[in-house]
């Protein structure tokens, strides 16, 4: 019979140790030892000569343990027979780690960064006392804008004489002899070829009460949607009408650009506008009060139906934005004996302070972004105050962030106003990770992040082959600085434009007032009109053509979207 396992056997005999022997050293290149009396063959064991070894079967072990007279050791025999046992033990374990694949131990959560406090605590001394303002100049293409943005910087000394000289060389060059004030805000090389704005220009003055920001927004009808873009950030808006027999008609009437412009700039919140009458100075005009009050009288019924108050939002101001007349100074009698109005900039620095709240929580569309040390984002603050160190959050991503910079036009600052064209250099977030349409936001605070949503819209002129409005319904949604697909769901109801009063219908026609409801392709960030009007009013075109403005009126619950 084979002889027991060690483990099972019994020690009927007592099994004493030798106090006095030496402690048990283990070898590693001997072979591993496995419980039940089974030995695994050595990795040395294997013939010289490469063929396999034969097996054979394994054999009983015996612990043995000399005693050596020479040492004398105080462990007791209890607890050197348990120390042999733990080692071995564990070199068995080591040996079986070894050949199993480790753990990967997760990477530690990144530790939050302090959040916002319940306000931002600035000093009113770190703050420039003078309001900004955005104005936007829009139009019917040549009706003078590019030039009369350049003839204010030119009269405010930010663009000096010999930089004048040179555009008027270039312009004569080309056979544009009239064009060269229009260089210094049409920059590239289509704008001065064609002599039509393509891009939003943007230029900086100021007065002793005020600082602006000029944006010089395309006329031309291909170009749009660059112009809603620029008038998106306005605060005022200059409408350039040219008072040029032939010019004022061909802009104004039905496909003329001065329309729309009015239209788009009263929907994207421009509740200022300043007409100013230019080319008052050519010679099919000079300066006749007759054709201006023929202008006012064309003008002032279609921009009373876009929503503006002719008592409180409309200024008429005849100028010549080419010889730089009733811009900064008052016109003078010598010239114009009939007018005892104000100059543009007196008209400009008389308007009523914008609405703004300081105390909201913050907000800024972004509407570009560049890498430059860490992550800049650029837009303009539609609410709350903006200081250096603050936490803040982008959306819909929800990467919190940490304002490290903050440029004011080309100034850097320490902390800003809403309504300011801001420059903010951010940690914690990726170039890469930052789009257009994002926004910057407070982090107790998130700005929605909806694809659907229900609005109140005017719908303003349909397309001859699309003249029913209704579920199904697609276009082209401008909310700040995003421009999304999207398609009416249902028609929630008509509203009667005299009695208010709401009723269900499936469709809805040209100049009709409804409630509908949009769902968009992508996610968006935008709020309630109410709350924040920067963020919750719209348009909708349709293959080039505005066809309706209009208003967030209620979100989804969180669940809902």
């Amino acid at each position: 019979m084979a002889e027991e396992s060690w483990e099972k056997r019994e020690d009927t005999q007592g099994f004493r140790l030798n106090p006095s022997a030496p402690s048990f050293s283990f070898n590693p290149s001997a072979s591993a030892f496995v419980p039940g009396g089974k030995v695994a063959p050595s990795s040395t064991s294997a013939p010289a000569d490469g063929n396999k070894a034969e097996e054979k079967p394994a054999q009983a072990v015996k612990l043995v343990i000399k005693p050596d007279p020479a040492k004398n050791d105080t462990k007791t025999a209890e607890a050197e027979s348990e120390e042999v046992a733990e080692k071995v033990t564990k070199k068995m374990e080591e040996a079986k780690l070894a050949d199993e694949p480790k753990p990967v131990t997760p990477a530690p959560e990144p530790e939050e960064e302090e959040e916002e406090g319940p306000e931002v605590n600035v000093d009113d001394s770190e703050l420039d006392p003078r309001e900004h303002l955005n104005v936007v100049f829009i139009g019917h293409v040549d009706a003078g804008k590019s030039t009369l943005g350049g003839q204010i910087l030119f009269l405010t000394g930010m663009v000096d004489d010999r930089t004048i000289q040179k555009y008027e060389k270039e312009a004569k060059d080309k056979n544009r002899e009239s064009w060269y004030m229009a260089y210094i805000m049409d920059t590239n090389e289509e704008e001065r070829a064609k002599g039509k704005t393509v891009e939003v220009g943007r230029a900086h003055f100021s007065t002793e009460k005020k600082r602006y920001t000029v944006l010089d927004a395309p006329g031309h009808k291909n170009y749009v949607p660059n112009m809603i873009h620029g008038a998106s950030q306005a605060d005022v808006g200059i409408l350039v009408i040219a008072a040029r027999i032939g010019e004022f008609e061909t802009g104004f009437e039905r496909g003329g650009q001065t329309r729309e412009h009015a239209q788009l700039a009263k929907t994207l919140g421009v509740t200022k506008l300043i007409i100013a009458v230019n080319k008052m100075d050519d010679p099919s005009v000079h300066w006749d009060k007759k054709r201006f009050d023929e202008i006012i009288a064309k003008t002032t019924p279609f921009l009373k139906s876009c929503g503006y108050n002719p008592k409180t939002d409309i200024s008429f101001v005849p100028v010549s934005a080419l010889q730089g007349t009733n811009i900064r100074d008052k016109l003078s009698a010598e010239v114009c004996e009939w007018y005892e109005g104000q100059s543009l900039f007196q008209t400009l620095d008389s308007l009523p302070p914008a609405d703004r709240n300081s105390n909201a929580p913050f907000r800024m569309p972004i509407i570009d972004k560049y890498k430059d040390g860490g992550t800049v984002v650029m837009g303009k603050s539609e609410a709350g105050l903006i200081r250096v160190g603050q936490g803040l959050c982008v959306m819909p991503n929800k990467s919190k962030v940490k304002v490290t910079t903050i440029w004011q036009d080309e100034a850097e600052v320490v902390a800003a106003r809403p309504g300011e064209n801001l420059r903010i250099r951010l940690s914690g977030v990726d170039e890469e990770q930052v789009l257009p349409g994002f926004v910057l936001c407070s982090r107790k605070s998130l700005v929605p992040v909806v694809n659907h949503f229900e609005a109140q819209l005017v719908i303003l002129e349909l397309l001859e082959h699309k003249s029913i409005f209704s579920a199904g319904y697609s276009a082209v949604l401008h909310i700040h600085s995003i421009v999304e697909e999207c398609e009416v769901t249902k028609i929630v109801a008509v509203i009667d434009p005299k009695t208010k009063e709401k009723k269900k219908a499936k469709f809805a026609t040209s100049g009709s007032m409804i409630i509908c409801r949009v769902s968009v392709r992508q996610a968006v960030c935008l709020e309630k009109f109410g709350d924040y009007p920067q963020l919750g009013r719209f348009t909708l075109r349709d293959e080039g053509r505005t066809i309706a403005i209009g208003k967030v009126v209620k979100l989804p619950s969180p669940k809902e979207s």
